[in-house]
């Protein structure tokens, strides 16, 4: 990634956060600059952020008002933000399912780039991460280093029973077991059979 655009990701990062701060919408950091502000390697794409499902509107409308480029796309479980050409995705659906107010319980205040603000737990991000696996969205390459990074804090008792209905989870748990990056044990973690055979 050039220095340019992390750069620009990072001040629409910093941006977005202090705006919804500022209007008092619940909000969390999410997706990959989370990890990255929990010791993960810093994302290349874009920035997420998590709002309950209800306060979306308000968080979309208070954006816009602060002169940010809001776009709805046809997706129906997020709004996209751009902040001189930098994207961040505001979601208020994960795995289908509306963000509810308590999941913004699940949240430490860190500083991120000098503006303290609510970051996702860290088994709360490697569910999602996990949860987003699935045929056309499989590239356990880009997981591997995330979850080495940031193992240590990691409930992965939780993430198996989390992510146990989804096959391409299992199959990842199990991976990460086999390379010794997730302690083998909890139910779920590295044993195929509960799964049958990976």
């Amino acid at each position: 990634m050039s220095d340019d655009v992390q750069v620009r990701l990072r001040e629409a990062l910093k941006l977005v956060a202090v705006a919804l701060k500022e209007g008092g919408v619940p909000f969390a950091l999410a997706g990959g600059y989370a990890l990255w502000a929990r010791g993960g390697p810093e994302p290349d794409h874009d920035v997420d952020f998590v709002v309950a499902e209800a306060d979306a509107p308000r968080a979309a409308e208070l954006l816009a008002d602060e002169g940010f480029d809001v776009v709805q796309p046809p997706e129906d479980w997020l709004f996209k933000v751009y902040v001189d050409h930098a994207l961040v995705d505001v979601l208020f659906r994960t795995a289908g399912e509306p963000v509810p107010p308590d999941r913004l319980a699940a949240v430490d205040q860190i500083e991120v780039e000098s503006v303290r603000m609510p970051v996702l737990s860290t088994t709360e991000l490697m569910v999602d991460k996990l949860n987003a696996l699935e045929e056309h969205a499989c590239d356990f390459g880009k997981v591997v280093p995330v979850a080495r990074a940031v193992r240590e804090q990691v409930d992965w008792d939780e993430v198996a029973a989390r992510t146990a209905d989804n096959d391409f989870a299992a199959a990842m748990l199990f991976l990460l077991t086999r390379l010794g990056i997730v302690e083998a044990g909890a139910p779920g973690v590295g044993d195929p059979r509960v799964r049958g055979t990976l």
